[in-house]
């Protein structure tokens, strides 16, 4: 039999080592959560968060409805991260629906209850399609929320980027202008919005350089465990979902276990491949489920160690 050379790559692709035998596990992570609405919710979250907890993520943030909606639910999860486990909370806070002066007040109680470390975000508008509209006695956006925030307390701060442009960008440029004027403002790093192909991030990255940003700018991962929603989710923040995402996920609907499978080595082979290409740094949105994103990371070569720290897999071989 004669193959072709396209075949010849492929066969030779197929027998190469496996993509994550002997990864030295030098990632830093983080993962994402939403603010429970029910007691069953609530479970699920705290499961989650101590399924996580052993990988040593950088952190962990919690989000914030749009127009402040989550604002108790979201203070009360973050304050309870920050005193009940060891992990550095983040809270997301958005300008949307509020004052200056009721941000303040949020962001006091922020401090006091010992959190350190703000998302700061323009935020999305309370009714889904309107136009975002700051408040009369606000901030216009996210750089000027993170002034604020600078002025307020010492917070290490971080903010949104988008590789495939906001939505409501004027232009490509003009979102990388307004990211460099967040940075500039005081916040430590960029997460990006989720992607799925690498090359997105990559291009993303060489532009914000050429751009002079020098902050961390981590992507954004997102496990897909319901592609119907991630469809919604990705027309709405300007993300490009491949065709072949779509063929993969043909025929799963009623068999949930295949979807994880499928949805777990889709996420993981991104993140080998952002790894190949210099990213040590991931942030998990994880849906406040944890088996996903422990999968990726455990694939990525971190291991739990016995006293809670983390540790690559290569020294755990020889411990």
């Amino acid at each position: 039999m004669t193959l072709s050379f396209p075949s010849v790559e492929e066969a030779s692709q197929a027998w190469q080592a496996p993509l994550y035998a002997d990864l030295a596990g030098d990632v830093n992570v983080s993962f994402e959560f939403f603010p429970p609405k029910t007691e069953k919710m609530e479970e699920q979250l705290w499961s989650a968060i101590q399924t996580l907890t052993p990988l040593a993520p950088k952190f962990v943030s919690v989000t914030y409805g749009a127009g402040g909606s989550t604002r108790e639910r979201t203070h009360n999860t973050v304050a309870r991260i920050a005193k009940e486990t060891p992990l550095s909370a983040a809270a997301h806070l958005t300008c949307v629906a509020a004052s200056k002066a009721e941000i303040d007040e949020v962001v006091d109680a922020y401090w006091e209850a010992g959190v350190r470390h703000i998302v700061a975000l323009r935020g999305d508008p309370p009714e889904a399609g309107t136009k975002f509209e700051p408040h009369p006695d606000g901030y216009k956006g996210a750089a000027e929320l993170v002034e604020g925030l600078v002025k307020r307390h010492p917070f290490e701060i971080s903010v949104a980027a988008y590789p495939e442009t906001h939505p409501d960008a004027l232009s490509a440029q003009s979102d990388i202008d307004n990211l460099k004027r967040k940075l500039d403002a005081g916040a430590t790093r960029a997460i990006t919005q989720f992607f799925f192909e690498p090359d997105t991030f990559f291009r993303f990255r060489d532009t914000v350089a050429a751009a002079g940003i020098d902050a961390e700018i981590i992507p954004g991962i997102m496990p897909v465990s319901n592609f119907a929603a991630v469809q919604r989710m990705s027309a709405m923040c300007n993300t490009d979902v491949p065709g072949w995402m779509g063929k993969l996920f043909e025929g799963l609907d009623d068999l949930p276990a295949a979807r994880q499978l499928v949805s777990a080595t889709l996420a993981a082979e991104l993140c080998r491949k952002l790894y190949a290409g210099g990213v040590r740094d991931f942030h998990f949105y994880t849906l406040n489920r944890a088996e996903l994103s422990y999968a990726i990371c455990h694939l990525l070569g971190l291991r739990p160690a016995s006293d809670g720290s983390k540790r690559p897999a290569t020294l755990e071989k020889t411990a």
